[in-house]
């Protein structure tokens, strides 16, 4: 049986891809710096910016995915996320482990139309630069053929259970929750694609099962058509008996704030994706697995039932 190791263990889309690996019955190791114990699950202790804990936390796995979610600032990512990958990359040669990376769109940059897998990197923020030296690093390793490896790019998130990581979550379901306005970034009225979270675990246990998948790009499932910010909040509002209603946040209000909340600084230079609109098409992931993304109705309804459970 192969072992999946999942580095990240407290990150929102471990909460996803956890039960997919255990519905198939899949041996399973998580770690983190404190990972949480779970019934039938391998937790291991580590801080990937140290090579030789990644290592010990790597070996004997098959598959390894690489979860980490670091704190939202650009210093810090520009300080730790190459040594991370680093690190990673070293493991999972040494141990012969596959690697599957979630990574962002921050490398796209300002893009018209749809963004593909064929779609260049051009990234016009801090954060997005960070990000392609990154991969340049993953890339650079899987052109050389020393290491098997998936970048997997998923968009803004939502789903049942994702609040203080979302802004879908916070500002849309969590106000409605609270029978509050909700709220939107920058501009209501064109199209933001964001990706369902079970539909993210799905995908990259599907990843993980196809060796023709690896050295290579996926943009994750993807619900069509994309909707704007007002029929996203109006479609949450009519499950959770609250206002059709939108209020948008102008991107001005971000530097303001900035002056005073560190993430709002952190935040406001990714405004451009709501600007103008962003769409993802995962048509390419789609048709080579056979993969239907849930409707956006089915995944904002299932969003709003576990909001107003909890």
């Amino acid at each position: 049986m192969k072992l999946h190791t999942i580095l990240g263990a407290k990150g929102t889309i471990t909460t996803q891809l956890l039960p997919v690996l255990q519905q198939h019955g899949e041996k399973i190791r998580l770690v983190s710096r404190h990972p949480t114990p779970v019934v039938g699950v391998e937790t291991r202790s580590a801080d990937f910016l140290d090579a030789e804990q990644t290592r010990l936390a790597v070996d004997g796995s098959a598959i390894v995915y690489l979860l980490v979610g670091l704190e939202y600032s650009a210093k810090v990512w520009r300080r730790d996320w190459p040594v991370i990958m680093g690190n990673v990359i070293a493991a999972c040669k040494a141990t012969q482990a596959q690697l599957i990376f979630l990574d962002s769109l921050y490398t796209y940059g300002r893009v018209e139309g749809a963004i593909t897998e064929a779609t260049p990197t051009r990234p016009v923020s801090e954060k997005g630069r960070i990000l392609v030296e990154v991969e340049q690093l993953l890339l650079a390793e899987r052109h050389r053929g020393g290491l098997p490896a998936i970048i997997a790019k998923a968009s803004d998130f939502y789903g049942p259970g994702v609040v203080e990581k979302s802004w879908a979550g916070t500002l849309v379901f969590s106000r409605l929750k609270k029978k509050q306005t909700p709220q939107w970034l920058v501009n209501a009225r064109v199209p933001r694609t964001y990706t369902y979270t079970p539909d993210i675990g799905q995908a990259l246990y599907v990843l993980a099962q196809h060796p023709e998948a690896f050295h290579q790009t996926w943009i994750l499932p993807v619900a069509s058509p994309t909707l704007t910010g007002q029929e996203f909040s109006a479609l949450a509002a009519e499950y959770m008996q609250g206002t059709g209603k939108v209020k948008v946040l102008p991107k001005w209000l971000f530097g303001l704030m900035g002056l005073f909340i560190p993430f709002m600084k952190e935040a406001r230079e990714m405004m451009y994706q709501d600007e103008n609109g962003y769409v993802l098409d995962s048509t390419r992931f789609n048709q080579t697995f056979g993969f239907t993304p849930t409707p956006y109705a089915e995944g904002i309804r299932v969003t709003a039932e576990w909001f107003l459970r909890n």
